[in-house]
C-alpha cells in the first residue's frame, strides 16, 4: 500500500481510514461502526488477528501483573466488552477493582452483561465517556490500559494526557494496539489479509463490510511502534518502552507516571 502511516506529530484527528474527514466528523462515524459490530466484537478481533487477539491480551495481563490485594484500581478505557477489566481481575483473585470507560453504549452493553453472567458485576463498572474527557478526579487510578481502541480515538495527544492525568503517581499505562509489521514476507502476507480478505470475510458474518474496511484502514494509518511512543513519552509518561507481539502485527506500550 502506498498510504504512509501518520507520525508522533498527529495526523489521526482527520483519517477515517483512509478518508480525510472533519475533525467534527470523525467521533460520530468511528460510533456507528462499533454500534454496528458490538455484539460481533470478538469475532470481529478473531479475524483481524486470525485469533491471536486472546493471547496477547493475557500477555498484557501478565505485564501488568495486578496485585492479589483490594483497594488496586485500574481505568480500562474503550473496553467496552470487558475483555480486559475481566482478565485483570479474574488475575487478581478478585481483589482488584476495574472502571470500564467507552463512548460506545452499545458496547457497554454488551459489557454489562457478560459481567453479570460472570458473576463479577461487583468488580467491574461501566462508564459511558469520552476517553478525551475523563470524568475523574486527578490521580484516581493505579493503572490504565486500552486495548485496540486508541487508534479509534480522534485527538490521541488528548486521551494520553488524560491517562497521565488521572493515574496516581507510580501508575502505569498500558497500551495493545495493531501496529507496524517489521519481519520480511509476513508483512505482504498480513496486508494482504487484512485488505482482500477480512472486509469480505466481515460482510458474510455481520452482513456488512464496511466497518471492517475501515478498522483495517485505520491499523494502516496508526503510528508505527517507535512514533507512538514519543507520544507517550510527549504526555509525561517515563520509562516508554514497548514489545511486539507476533512480528509486530500488534505491539503492547508500556509507561509510568514517575
Amino acid at each position: 500500500m502506498s498510504v504512509e502511516r501518520t507520525t508522533a506529530g498527529g495526523g489521526m484527528e482527520t483519517s477515517y481510514g483512509f478518508r480525510k474527514v472533519g475533525a467534527q466528523d470523525k467521533q460520530p462515524l468511528v460510533n456507528e461502526v462499533f454500534h454496528k459490530v458490538a455484539r460481533r466484537y470478538d469475532v470481529m478481533n478473531d479475524l483481524m488477528s486470525a485469533g491471536l487477539h486472546r493471547v496477547w491480551k493475557d500477555a498484557m495481563v501478565a505485564w501488568l501483573n495486578p496485585p492479589k490485594r483490594p483497594g488496586w484500581q485500574v481505568l480500562d478505557v474503550a473496553g467496552g466488552t470487558g475483555d480486559i477489566a475481566f482478565r485483570i481481575v479474574e488475575t487478581s483473585g478478585g481483589q482488584a477493582h476495574a472502571t470500564v470507560l467507552d463512548i460506545n453504549g452499545s458496547m457497554l452493553s454488551v459489557g454489562r452483561e457478560r459481567a453479570e453472567k460472570k458473576k463479577l458485576d461487583s468488580n467491574v463498572d461501566f462508564i459511558e465517556a469520552n476517553a478525551e474527557e475523563l470524568p475523574f478526579e486527578d490521580g484516581r487510578f493505579d493503572a490504565y490500559t486500552i486495548a485496540f481502541g486508541i487508534r479509534n480515538v480522534p485527538r490521541i495527544d488528548a486521551a494520553l494526557a488524560e491517562a497521565f492525568r488521572v493515574l496516581k503517581p507510580g501508575g502505569r499505562f498500558l497500551c495493545l494496539e495493531f501496529s507496524d509489521v517489521d519481519m520480511p514476507l509476513l508483512d505482504k502476507l498480513y496486508e494482504a489479509w487484512s485488505f482482500k480478505a477480512i472486509p469480505p470475510i466481515g460482510r458474510l458474518v455481520t452482513g456488512d463490510g464496511e466497518p471492517y474496511s475501515y478498522l483495517v484502514e485505520s491499523i494502516r494509518k496508526f503510528p508505527d511502534q517507535r512514533n507512538f511512543a514519543a507520544m507517550i513519552g510527549r504526555a509525561g509518561f517515563e520509562r516508554v518502552t514497548f514489545r511486539n507481539y507476533s512480528g509486530g502485527i500488534a505491539a503492547l506500550h508500556s509507561g509510568w507516571k514517575l
